[in-house]
């Protein structure tokens, strides 16, 4: 028997999530992509891709929590939750590499080099990468509310 834990698909709160998940990712894309020169480094471009995955798959899976609670029906088949877990962990790595790696290139510019040499575009980095790592949060907290859902159902 699957128990019931708030963040589960089919649920309210996983509903929130996946909004917030899809909210923050495609906010970090924009501030990102609103910087002309972003796609002079790696990292940044990682970001943008790593992003647009977790924007595909959480809006996805809002739509699919969306009709899950307008039907009154579960989402907590096994095979569903396999899936979830699958995808949340491939995401969620993919989202905190690309995060990760982006705030590593905004550190050697603020703290190895003393400052940033194209002042204007500094902080859509810093507040892209920032909503990146809020990105990485809420699709984390999915991630491991769908691997206990899992557990609990053997």
């Amino acid at each position: 028997m699957i128990v019931e834990i708030p963040g589960t698909p089919g649920t309210f709160t996983g509903l929130v999530l996946r909004i917030s998940q899809c909210v923050f990712a495609a906010a970090s894309i924009s501030y990102m992509v609103s910087s002309g020169a972003f796609f002079n480094y790696t990292a940044f471009c990682y970001l943008i891709a790593a992003m647009g995955l977790q924007v595909i798959w959480s809006s996805g899976l809002a739509i699919l929590d969306t009709f899950a609670l307008l039907r009154k029906k579960t989402l907590l088949s096994p095979v569903f939750v396999s899936l979830f877990v699958v995808g949340d962990w491939v995401t969620s790595t993919l989202s905190l590499a690309g995060a990760s790696s982006s705030a590593g290139v905004m550190v050697l510019y603020f703290v190895d080099l003393g400052s940033c040499s194209f002042e204007a575009e500094c902080w859509r980095y810093q507040l892209s990468v920032t909503l990146a790592f809020l990105s990485w949060i809420s699709i984390s907290i999915s991630s491991l509310t769908t691997l206990w859902l899992l557990a609990s159902s053997v």
